[in-house]
């Protein structure tokens, strides 16, 4: 059987909703926490989105949870992507490391079940919007991922399984490494290419049909 694990942010959607949410709302100290993610090293995913959603009060909530939703944009052929999927008993997975309360909005046009939807979720309880992180890394991870893609992956066996990933970044990245096809954009198909990983260039999601 076939499985698909497919990334959020910059792949079925066509940017990422995270990043758009800071650019838009610019709480103070965000840019220096993206530097240290991205540039340093010197944070994980999880210390950093964390840390970023807390400089926002949650007085913010509407806001906040608002702008992705009006702004994002599918990615073309996803639609039809999904259908396929259905029809040929592939089961798809979405493994995000996006927010709940935009992550599902944005799909929930497309009838894919919750249960085969993986993101962080949130709440609004406190001073400050703090991130909950449900899927964090197993015992063979330490990456500190947040939402760890890989642990998902590890729970499906590559003896009953062929595992197809479709990603887009650095959070693709180890998945990549340990499925059996990759198809790949922006910076994860020069990531795979310095390691010798094989993939498949992937410009449109429509163009995954006969997977």
């Amino acid at each position: 059987m076939k499985v698909i694990f497919c990334d959020f942010d910059g792949t079925i959607t066509e940017s990422d909703n995270i990043l758009a949410i800071m650019q838009h709302i610019q709480p103070p100290g965000w840019e220096d926490l993206l530097h240290r993610l991205v540039k340093k090293r010197s944070l994980s995913i999880r210390q950093a989105v964390g840390a970023m959603f807390r400089l926002i009060p949650a007085s913010r909530q509407k806001e906040v949870v608002d702008f992705p939703i009006r702004n994002a944009r599918i990615r073309e052929g996803f639609g039809p992507f999904v259908e396929y999927c259905r029809e040929q008993d592939i089961q798809l997975l979405v493994t995000s490391g996006g927010i709940d309360f935009f992550v599902y909005p944005l799909l929930e046009p497309f009838g894919i079940p919750r249960e085969r939807i993986f993101c962080n979720a949130s709440s609004f309880e406190g001073d400050r919007i703090e991130i909950i992180w449900p899927h964090s890394c197993d015992e063979y991870c330490q990456a500190d991922c947040g939402m760890c893609k890989t642990s998902i992956i590890r729970g499906y066996n590559p003896e009953e399984y062929t595992r197809i990933l479709i990603g887009d970044s650095i959070t693709d990245f180890e998945g990549a490494k340990l499925v059996e096809k990759v198809f790949a954009r922006s910076h994860l198909v020069d990531l795979c290419k310095k390691k010798g990983i094989l993939t498949t260039v992937l410009k449109h999601l429509r163009k995954l049909s006969g997977i």
